[in-house]
């Protein structure tokens, strides 16, 4: 489930997670500590992190409440449960510990790709950002609107999740895999291991008809909820259910009449990265 690795800032090792279910990466809080306060002491990392969570709860942060713990490898080799933040987190969590490295840090995170700390303020940055991306990579002004399109009916689905009750951590995670199940007829992770995707982004590999019956279950999931005013995870999975049921029947009736098989194992990898699969 999980695939462990380290990033590396400066000359500060990160201990990360990625969770495929979520589609996230996890980040050790210490570690972040680590970086903020310039410290390689991880006694003194730990101790600051047990002081600043104690000062965010008597604040009534949620950032605290939110956070998670996972098995991660110590510098003695063996595991011990870590407090982990995602990257929305790790940014409000930045923004606690006064530092000269704040900034960089957030750069460092855009960089990479994990934040677009400039979309925060000017969401047209990210799209256009978006669009040159897609099409430097050879796609289509055809595949990418698709894209597009089908991002904005995700948005407003996830809008009406988090108005609702669905806690955005791992339900959204959890429904998410829900529709794509019912419509596709296998799950997320299933879908990325026959693309032979690992971190990559789902969507951005998906064919132009997957986006539009990804598309269409998520539409159709979100109207349902909103007709029987769903709330929380239990009403809203029923919603996601029925949702990607109407996108199955389309999805079958369209590989009837054009004999095209939907879901394909058709992904935009580079060439190299092609290769290493077919040699598998």
């Amino acid at each position: 489930m999980i695939n462990k690795t380290l990033a590396v800032f400066e000359n500060f090792k990160i201990r990360r997670h990625y969770d495929e279910k979520a589609d996230k990466w996890y980040f050790s809080i210490v570690d972040i500590i680590a970086v903020l306060t310039e410290q390689i002491d991880y006694k003194k990392n730990r101790n600051y992190w047990k002081w600043l969570k104690n000062k965010l709860k008597e604040e009534g942060s949620e950032l605290v409440s939110n956070t998670n713990q996972l098995k991660m490898q110590s510098a003695d080799g063996k595991y011990y449960k870590t407090d982990v933040a995602d990257v929305q987190q790790l940014l409000r969590l930045i923004q606690s510990v006064p530092s000269p490295k704040a900034e960089p840090f957030k750069l460092w995170l855009a960089k990479v790709g994990y934040e677009r700390i400039q979309e925060t303020a000017n969401p047209e940055m990210g799209l256009n950002r978006a669009r040159a991306n897609w099409k430097a990579h050879g796609r289509s002004d055809k595949w990418i609107q698709q894209r597009m399109t089908g991002q904005e009916t995700r948005n407003k689905l996830t809008d009406y999740w988090q108005s609702h009750g669905v806690k955005e951590s791992n339900e959204f995670a959890i429904l998410t895999d829900i529709i794509h199940r019912e419509w596709a007829g296998l799950t997320v992770k299933s879908h990325k291991a026959l693309k032979g995707l690992k971190s990559q982004n789902l969507r951005d590999h998906m064919s132009e008809a997957e986006l539009i019956f990804t598309a269409l279950a998520e539409l159709t999931t979100r109207q349902i909820a909103e007709n029987v005013n769903a709330e929380g995870l239990h009403e809203n999975k029923k919603a996601g259910k029925e949702g990607g049921k109407v996108a199955k029947t389309a999805r079958l009736v369209y590989e009837e009449r054009t004999g095209r098989k939907v879901i394909t194992g058709n992904n935009f990898l580079p060439v190299a990265d092609k290769n290493k699969l077919e040699n598998k």
